[in-house]
This record gives structure tokens, sequence and C-alpha cells, in this order.
């Protein structure tokens, strides 16, 4: 069963899209089956990302409300060996969608890819509830900026009340200088100001900016510094899920171990009857 992470973020222009994009580039890169679905539902900038806008024909409020089926909205990328997005869809009312058809979706995509990326929109409103139903974790994007560290602490407090309780945050468009000099919150101050794991610090960088405007996710670029960035992001966590999988096989131990003591313990009562 693949695993679900949302990308979410407290408000607009932190990166959040070019995060996931980029995420998810980086999971392929690595030989695993990603499927990335834009969920801004107001919007849709994911295709632009991938340079894929002229692919679109069906997209995931089509499939949500079963107007086609899961691989007619599939988009390859042929860049990867396997990489597929699914376009979002703007300019339609969206208030027939609920958690439910996104988890029953989430739960469809399991079945045929080892990563799912949600690009879920800004903010806490319903878009946010929606987007985040069926996913197992959380990734938070935010920047070096007090109202957008105040943000990314509130959203991180509603994906909590919503049950996901595996939380990160990455920090993006960071300039060094300023933050060395004093002028933007330091690192240490910034872990004050969120209570998730910090897993990655990717710079401010106009070679970003190029990427996206040409539709070519900038980690196919090797041996940059920023390709560097996503592929530990991806080692941290997938240390977390080998850790979060060991706790789980773990716990299931304990219960079947309790389960065979108190099976015993009958049994040993029948037999003194």
């Amino acid at each position: 069963m693949g695993k679900v992470y949302v990308i979410a973020s407290g408000k607009g222009g932190t990166g959040k899209t070019m995060v996931a994009a980029n995420l998810g580039a980086t999971l392929a890169q690595q030989g695993n089956s990603v499927v990335i679905v834009d969920m801004d539902l107001g919007l849709r900038n994911l295709d632009l990302y991938f340079g894929l806008e002229s692919h679109v024909v069906y997209d995931v409020y089509d499939v949500m409300t079963g107007v086609c089926h899961i691989k007619q909205a599939l988009i390859k990328d042929r860049r990867f060996e396997n990489l597929h997005i699914i376009g979002a869809s703007p300019g339609r009312d969206k208030g027939d969608l609920t958690p439910l058809h996104a988890r029953v979706l989430c739960e469809k995509l399991r079945d045929q890819f080892d990563y799912m990326i949600i690009d879920a929109p800004s903010g806490i409103d319903d878009g946010l509830v929606v987007a985040a139903a069926g996913a197992d974790a959380a990734i938070i994007v935010t920047t070096p900026e007090y109202a957008a560290l105040r943000d990314a602490d509130i959203v991180d407090r509603q994906l909590q009340k919503l049950g996901i309780s595996e939380r990160y945050i990455i920090l993006n468009k960071v300039i060094a200088e300023l933050m060395s000099a004093g002028y933007i919150p330091r690192l240490r101050e910034i872990s004050t100001l969120v209570r998730p794991e910090l897993i990655g610090v990717i710079q401010n960088d106009e070679n970003i900016n190029i990427s996206t405007n040409l539709g070519i996710p900038i980690v196919l670029k090797t041996g940059t510094y920023i390709q560097a960035n996503f592929q530990h992001i991806v080692s941290r966590l997938q240390a977390a899920e080998a850790e979060a999988d060991a706790a789980a096989d773990a716990d299931a131990e304990v219960e079947v171990g309790a389960a065979t003591a108190a099976g015993a313990a009958s049994d040993a009562e029948v037999g003194a009857e």
C-alpha cells in the first residue's frame, strides 16, 4: 500500500507547489511509482510546473465525481520512469466535494502507486479539510517570515485536529545572509515557533523561478545543492517511515502476545472446570 503526503501552507507564495512537484520528482528518480494530485481546486498550477498544461483533459474533480476513471485523468511525465500527475479544475463549484471523495480517491491510488503527493490549497478552509482527508502525513511549506510562520503554526494545529499525527516543516526561500545578520528568524527561533520537525531548508534561488516557468522540475538538473536538498528530505521521510513501520510491528507483536496469553489463560480455566 502506498503512502499519501499532503503538502500544505498557511499562505500563498511559500513555494508549496514547487515543493510538491520536486518532492514527487525526487521520489520518482529513486525508482518509486509516484502520482502528484493537484487538489488546489480553485486554481490549477501543478500542470504548469511540469509543462503538461496542454495534456489536461480530465481532472481530479472529474475523477472524484465519477465523470471519468482514474486512468483517464492520469498524465504521464515521460522524463521519468513512473511519474504521473492529475490536474485540478479551476472555475467550478466545488461545494459538492467532501472528505469522503478524497479518501476514496487516495485508497484507490494506494493500490497503483508507492507515493501520492497531494498539493493542497493554502490556508485552513474546507479545501484543506478535503485535500487532507486521505493523507497519512503532512508537510507544511513556509518561509522565514513571522507572518508565514504564524500561519504555518495555525495550519499545523488544523492538521492535528484532522487526525494527522505525522507532520513536518520545509523552510523555503531562505536568504542565508539575512538569516546570519538576524534580519529574518534564525533556525533556532523557527524551531520554537513551529512544532513539527524541520526536515528541509531550501535557499532562495532564481533558478527555481526559471525552472518552474519552463515547466522543468529543478531536480532534473543533477549535481545542484537543490537536488541534494530534496534527496535529503526524501531520506529523512523514508527514515521516519521505517521507524513508524518498526513501531507498528512492535505494537502488533505485543497485541498478538497479549491475545495468545489471554487464550492460554482461558484454556487453563476450561481445563480446571
